[in-house]
């Protein structure tokens, strides 16, 4: 069967895993959401002056949900759950994907703040973007990130990404447009694949750091 008729595959390295988000993930999802409002509500997206207006307003988890699958069947999204053990952690979503003469796309993921620093997140982005060049055939992959945001920055160096550029007010971020740093990676840049240069890293790492 197909990704777009899956959703997203499930991917799995060691103890981590991808695989599709789905609704009965609702009660989980969001109790890992409530404990971390402190540690991850600075990075959230928000709904600027002119959306709210229009009466856009935050999606609910199922809300969301429908529109990510919806937007996988259409193949412009992957949304992925992340599981350490078993254990849902976070979430890493592909989207903007795009084929024709672009033939890209974005990550962006969070993660529980008890399991930052064990390489989980890493892995995943290691993972989804093995997947994008191997199996989509993509050309190029970004992560935007703020710039203050010393965490996912940190996952970006990690899996090999590197900086390109900067983009001002990109994103409507905790409450107003905040500025992003891009990083990117293109197929062919890592010969071998990213997550087996991420394992041989990490195995000649003695003091391992990894978001």
């Amino acid at each position: 069967m197909s990704w777009r008729s899956d959703v997203a595959p499930t991917l799995n390295e060691g103890d981590v895993r991808l695989r599709p988000l789905k609704a009965s993930d609702a009660r989980a999802w969001q109790e890992v959401r409530r404990r971390n409002q402190a540690w991850l509500g600075p990075w959230d997206a928000t709904v600027p002056d002119e959306g709210v207006r229009a009466g856009e307003v935050p999606p609910s988890f199922h809300a969301m949900t429908r529109r990510l699958r919806a937007e996988a069947r259409e193949g412009r999204v992957l949304p992925w759950a992340t599981e350490f053990r078993g254990r849902l952690v976070g979430q890493i979503t592909m989207g903007g994907i795009a084929y024709g003469s672009l033939r890209s796309a974005y990550i962006g993921y969070w993660i529980d703040q008890e399991f930052a620093g064990r390489g989980v997140t890493s892995m995943g982005v290691a993972m989804a973007t093995d997947y994008a060049f191997d199996v989509l055939r993509l050309h190029r992959m970004e992560l935007n990130i703020r710039p203050e945001n010393t965490s996912s920055r940190a996952v970006a160096e990690k899996v090999g990404y590197r900086e390109e550029g900067f983009r001002e007010k990109y994103l409507h971020i905790n409450g107003d447009w905040r500025d992003h740093v891009t990083y990117v990676l293109f197929a062919g840049d890592v010969p071998g694949g990213v997550v087996a240069r991420l394992r041989d890293a990490v195995r000649h790492d003695t003091h391992p750091t990894t978001p």
